[in-house]
């Protein structure tokens, strides 16, 4: 028994990872990012588990490359240390994005291959939409990769689609409720919802549940009274309020406006309705908050999908469907392990939307891998859009719902953003770059660090230590990369250096990672932005003057009645989730640089009560993206022979 306890105690000490990582042999032009990818062969997933201190059962292979990881051993390993967290983030960007993901990997395969760390990188899991329509795959980028990259980018392990389809089965049961209640009386309702099986009649679980949150507490489904009959078997849903759309991961503007209810079978029930892209979900929300099966299934029941004709919120639960809904995510909650070019640990998992939700990788993953790295390991996860989004609702609306705090945030710049926010020419995808953009010009970059200075204070306003990651391209000059670390460190970052991992992997980001783990050792004072206890629109005020820089806000009525409606429902001590556009600090994304004196206009306010947010809307918000004309799939082939997928980028 004492050597047994002995080996248990010794598990459970943080160890150096016995990893064999990968070798890289960066080539000069870089290759295409599936080019470099495909000309590396990955270590086998179970492998890698064993490396990183996964027990047999504790992982379920699909495949070669990839493998979901059981949540029991977060049990295994509670009194384990947890790693240093670090957070990246980005300045405001251009519609060609900064590379905060290729700097996430990057850093890791430096801490990891390089400098002998223990390291984590958690990613989001991309839709297939962008990966078919304009910005192609989202697997990093260069000599900074997670391998497949073709398996990263399409299926995965299927989550998305299980999301889809809980989605989907909750929206169905919606519609046929209100068509059943609307066609048939309070006994024939209630006979069909609690029918004779064998001759008996019983309550389900979730019927019962129901029956208590009424005040009815009868277990014999002959014992209630008419009126507590038609109290239970209506739900009385009004159509005009009802705020779950169907989903599918594929961008389809067609469907951004449809009408339901039109066979002959529906009897007459048609009404307006609308697809989002699958990614946009709650559901997915719900994935990249929760911190356990129990804690998803509560969050499931939680989700208002409507109001009554009284005006009270219709939940998943009143409907019946929480259950199923946990059983078709019940795979889905285990975060998938695949690894970079380098042979380093990577948890892909979860991606909700930046606008209408927190842009974030799961808290599961999170917490899975700041016990496996221990004490003197890192988690490196990142934050969707800029700073100013992606992570103030980092800290504010995911670190509530964990409880960790995190170490570090790492600030991505590329010299070509800030020449923009300088005074540069418009930058737009698929054209061609102006030549502001290709040649030296120090006054530009000089005039668009304001934008990069603003994103410091913001970090800063949370208490948390920043570096400055300047992503290098070919067109930089040492001048205007030298300029930027200089202004960044007279800004009060931590530090501030040059990243080169995109051409040469975590050999170019070495010092990147030194200056991580130094900064990881300053003594931080973490603290939110705002108290939860505000009002709604105070909240929304305080990111919008300090995040934002606006003057101040300005609620439409319809914005207003919203509010009011969710304050007296009992919703107004949540965080918020702002909706606004990733271009700008303001509502405008012309506005660059660091825009001031303008009047933040709230449209709309909505609530995703499961996951655990409000969501003002400034402006409108597309929820399902549109084709181009020249889309990527025109570029994406299946070699008949070899199997090999092609024009993935």
């Amino acid at each position: 028994m004492v050597k047994t306890t002995e080996r248990w105690i010794q598990s459970q000490q943080y160890r150096k990872w016995d990893l064999r990582c990968l070798k890289l042999q960066p080539l000069s032009p870089v290759p295409s990012d599936i080019e470099i990818s495909r000309a590396q062969s990955p270590k086998a997933v179970d492998v890698l588990a064993k490396e990183i201190g996964l027990l047999t059962d504790e992982i379920e292979i699909y495949g070669q490359t990839k493998a979901k990881v059981r949540l029991s051993l977060l049990e295994r390993l509670k009194d384990q240390p947890d790693g240093k967290y670090v957070l990246v983030a980005g300045i405001t960007p251009t519609p060609l994005g900064e590379g905060k993901s290729t700097v996430t990997i990057g850093l890791v395969q430096a801490l990891t291959a390089h400098l002998s760390i223990n390291s984590f990188a958690c990613l989001r899991q991309p839709s297939q939409g962008p990966t078919f329509g304009v910005k192609g795959g989202a697997a990093g980028g260069g000599y900074a990769q997670v391998i497949p990259m073709e398996e990263f980018n399409l299926h995965l392990t299927g989550d998305i689609h299980a999301i889809t389809a809980a989605n989907n089965l909750l929206a169905a049961a919606i519609d046929a409720r209100i068509l059943h209640e609307n066609t048939q009386s309070d006994k024939a309702l209630y006979n069909r919802l609690v029918p004779a099986v064998n001759g008996v009649r019983g309550f389900s679980a979730i019927q019962l549940a129901r029956l208590r949150r009424l005040g009815i507490y009868k277990t014999d489904p002959d014992t209630l009274t008419e009126e507590e009959v038609r109290k239970f078997a209506r739900l009385d849903i009004d159509p005009s309020t009802i705020t779950w759309q169907r989903v599918v991961d594929t961008n389809d503007r067609f469907l951004r406006k449809i009408t339901v209810g039109q066979a002959n079978t529906e009897k007459g029930f048609i009404r307006q309705a609308q697809f989002d892209i699958a990614v946009a979900s709650e559901i997915m929300a719900i994935l990249a908050l929760t911190t356990s099966l129990q804690d998803m299934k509560e969050r499931l029941g939680k989700m208002v999908v409507a109001n009554d004709k009284k005006g009270e919120p219709v939940t998943a639960e009143d409907l019946g469907v929480t259950g199923a809904l946990a059983v078709l995510m019940k795979d889905a909650i285990k975060p998938t392990l695949m690894q970079t070019l380098e042979g380093t640990p990577v948890f892909v998992h979860a991606g909700p939307f930046a606008n209408i939700a927190h842009g974030n990788s799961s808290v599961l993953a999170d917490k899975i891998a700041l016990k496996l790295v221990g004490e003197k390991g890192f988690v490196v996860t990142e934050a969707g859009f800029g700073a100013d989004i992606g992570m103030e609702k980092f800290f504010n609306i995911k670190c509530r719902a964990s409880g960790l705090v995190p170490s570090v945030v790492v600030l991505v710049a590329t010299v070509r953003a800030l020449k923009m926010h300088g005074g540069g020419p418009n930058v737009t995808a698929g054209a061609p770059l102006k030549k502001e953009y290709t040649e030296e010009n120090l006054q530009l970059v000089a005039g668009g660090c304001c934008n990069l200075q603003k994103q410091i204070q913001i970090a800063q306003l949370f208490g948390v230590p920043v570096v400055v990651a300047v992503n290098i391209f070919k067109t930089d000059s040492a001048a205007e990369v030298d300029l930027v670390c200089k202004i960044a460190k007279q800004s009060g970052a931590f530090d501030a250096v040059p990243c080169n991992h995109w051409s040469a992997g975590g050999g170019g980001a070495v010092k990147l990672a030194q200056a991580v783990e130094e900064a990881a050792r300053q003594k931080t004072s973490f603290k939110y932005l705002y108290s939860l206890e505000l009002p709604i629109v105070e909240k929304i005020r305080i990111i919008a003057q300090k995040v934002y820089g606006a003057q101040d806000i300005e609620l439409s009525p319809a914005a207003q009645s919203q509010v009011d409606r969710y304050t007296q429902q009992g919703f107004g001590n949540l965080p918020i989730c702002m909706a606004k556009t990733h271009l700008s600090l303001s509502h405008q994304p012309e506005r660059k640089g660091v825009p001031t004196g303008f009047i933040l206009p709230i449209s709309d306010v909505r609530a995703s009560i499961g996951a655990g947010f409000i969501y003002p809307l400034v402006g409108t918000m597309s929820t399902m993206p549109g084709l181009p004309t020249r889309p990527c799939f025109y570029d994406i082939d299946l070699d008949p022979i070899t199997e090999e997928v092609k024009g993935l980028f």
